[in-house]
């Protein structure tokens, strides 16, 4: 997965076009964008504007952003919340802080738990979202509490017992969002944790789409079942919509083939659900979010 452009220095900007900042290259303009560069900014701009609709974005993976874009306020988290360091024995990583740098960071504090995390495309705030995982590994496994911020700018500390956390997904019961994590870990051996972080990039180079524009894997995997799995047995690897194609190399991953529009993204995510129904009686569940308003 190709990673979007670096945030400009500007903290905030109007009309905004958001196709730079996702992975998949597409998505039309935010009304209002704003890059904090620190926690305490963030609550800031919030308490500023309490009414506008919110969305939040790292590097921009796991997310379709339609055609005429987001009416409101855009928050990118990449670029700007990336403080990353110790709290105590704890590491603390902001939401902006990409994975991969994260599992780094720790295996060279001399620290294990994390290494799994350095083939995922995204940043720590979208990962606590999504409870992310890889190698049978999710991130909440080594959490131990989080910051978040509500939509007023005030901040609170939470912990796992305040979360319903399953396969790919996190339930809580408050209008919050992820500024940070603390990450308890068990001493590791750096030279066998970067070994471990190597394996894992391997297995993503061999068996991932890695240079193309997507957003990672676009479907859940269904009980006892692979996502992937299930839409190459129905035939679709090389099914296309205009410039958007299912991956020849993983069928779970959508690919801009250079001039797609999110409309041909969700076309072809519609018509794999539908093919895969059809053919193999699974309805496939996304993975990705698709926000915005179509054109």
């Amino acid at each position: 997965m190709t990673c979007p452009s670096p945030a400009r220095n500007d903290i905030v900007r109007y009309d905004e076009p958001l196709a730079p900042h996702t992975t998949w290259r597409v998505g039309g303009p935010a009304d209002v964008l704003c890059v904090p560069p620190t926690v305490p900014a963030l609550s800031t701009f919030l308490s500023a504007h309490p009414t506008l609709p919110l969305l939040w974005l790292g590097l921009g993976s796991n997310t379709l952003v339609r055609d005429a874009g987001i009416r409101g306020l855009v928050v990118i988290t990449a670029g700007g919340l990336a403080g990353l360091g110790f709290e105590g024995q704890a590491i603390r990583a902001e939401a902006g802080v990409p994975l991969a740098k994260l599992a780094r960071f720790s295996v060279q504090s001399g620290y294990t738990g994390l290494e799994f995390l350095a083939g995922i495309p995204g940043t720590v705030g979208g990962a606590l979202a999504m409870n992310a995982g890889a190698a049978g590994c999710e991130i909440w496994e080594q959490v131990a509490a989080v910051e978040t911020v509500d939509r007023s700018g005030e901040r609170h500390v939470r912990t796992r017992v305040d979360f319903e956390i399953g396969y790919r997904s996190v339930r809580f019961f408050r209008e919050e969002w992820f500024v940070s994590a603390l990450f308890e870990l068990s001493p590791g051996d750096p030279p066998l944790g970067m070994a471990r972080i190597r394996e894992h990039l391997g297995v993503r180079n061999r068996t991932q789409p890695v240079q193309t524009a997507n957003a990672g894997s676009v479907f859940r995997n269904p009980p006892g079942d692979h996502a992937g799995r299930l839409i190459e047995q129905a035939g679709l690897k090389g099914l296309r919509e205009g410039g958007a194609v299912v991956s020849e190399r993983h069928a779970n991953f959508i690919i801009n083939d250079a001039a797609a529009t999110a409309s041909d993204i969700e076309r072809l995510i519609l018509r794999v659900q539908a093919e895969v129904h059809e053919r193999m009686d699974v309805w496939l569940e996304t993975e990705v979010k698709i926000v915005g308003d179509a054109a």
